[in-house]
């Protein structure tokens, strides 16, 4: 894919996850089988619409397709969306389903224990629905994905995508939904993937627990097919991989509030650096820097980001 290629200018297509965000995080150490004392809030979330809104935060022209309940939720959802610049006239609005949620229980440092989620409404984003939008993608300078859609519809992006020309970059979200995005991969422009998800993608022929395997992961990648593979490695920063280049970015020391939306920030803040002409080192610098401001916020994303920001705090 020729990146000179892209305009700024031109939208992003955000296809997937829209949520009600629940985060619990015990006071002490949490006894099993009984009700513990918590910090527990709630806001606006899930992967697709977390980097929709980081890119129109900076700027870039985004649409959002997903799904939410036709109810006062479901509102509440769009309009904060739709506050912060994303265009979100194409999301369904279902009557007979519930908003997605996310419960996400954090441990004492604010990193992730383990998450429930419900996104059963994302099957109202159905292969008929993306090809009844199908100018969204002639329309858009690249699609974005994340791996909570179903199988078919994701085959369906794709599909239309290559016809239109338009580059798909991905989430790979789980472990578990990784492996919807395996038959894609040779046609990913961007994979973000991390430890876990990044193994299972390459059916654990790489165990990526540290920056070597991480890099070898990425490298792996490429040599799929992937243009630009990136995998965040928590405390060990982000490595990256394209077929001219590989490198790590170093994390940077701060105190986590929480660590929800910290990789959509990434994401969406490398693919605004590659629309904006910048060399993937810059851009993975930028979104590292975004992940990190991320972890001292809470909610997914940062209410403030700017460009200015980012580059008052860039990581050198």
């Amino acid at each position: 894919m020729d990146v000179d290629n892209f305009h700024p200018d031109k939208r992003v297509l955000v296809i997937g996850a829209a949520s009600l965000d629940v985060l619990g995080q015990p006071i002490g150490t949490p006894e099993s089988g009984t009700s513990n004392p918590a910090h527990v809030r709630t806001s606006f979330g899930g992967v697709a619409r977390n980097v929709a809104e980081n890119l129109a935060r900076l700027g870039q022209p985004v649409t959002l397709v997903s799904a939410v309940g036709k109810d006062d939720l479901g509102k509440q959802l769009l309009n904060h969306t739709a506050s912060a610049g994303v265009d979100v006239n194409c999301c369904i609005q279902v009557s007979d389903a519930a908003t997605a949620a996310y419960i996400a229980i954090l441990d004492d440092k604010g990193n992730l224990s383990y998450g429930l989620d419900d996104m059963t409404i994302l099957r109202h984003v159905s292969s008929a629905y993306l090809r009844s939008q199908s100018d969204l993608f002639a329309q858009s300078a690249l699609v974005f994905v994340d791996a909570n859609l179903a199988p078919a519809t994701l085959r369906t992006v794709f599909s239309l995508a290559r016809r239109h020309n338009v580059p798909v970059c991905a989430d790979a979200t789980s472990t578990l939904l990784a492996k919807r995005l395996e038959n894609h991969i040779p046609r990913l422009f961007l994979l973000n993937a991390n430890r876990s998800e990044a193994s299972a993608l390459l059916n654990n022929r790489i165990e990526v627990y540290d920056m070597t395997n991480a890099l070898a992961a990425a490298r792996e990648f490429v040599r799929m097919g992937v243009e630009i593979a990136v995998i965040p490695i928590g405390e060990g920063g982000v490595c990256y991989a394209t077929s001219q280049t590989s490198g790590h970015i170093p994390a940077v020391l701060t105190r986590i509030v929480d660590s929800i939306g910290a990789g959509d920030a990434l994401t969406a803040t490398t693919l605004f650096g590659i629309l904006n002409g910048m060399d993937i080192d810059e851009a993975i610098r930028l979104g590292v820097t975004a992940a990190s401001l991320t972890l001292t916020h809470t909610g997914a994303v940062v209410p403030n980001l700017s460009l200015e920001l980012l580059y008052d705090r860039l990581i050198i």
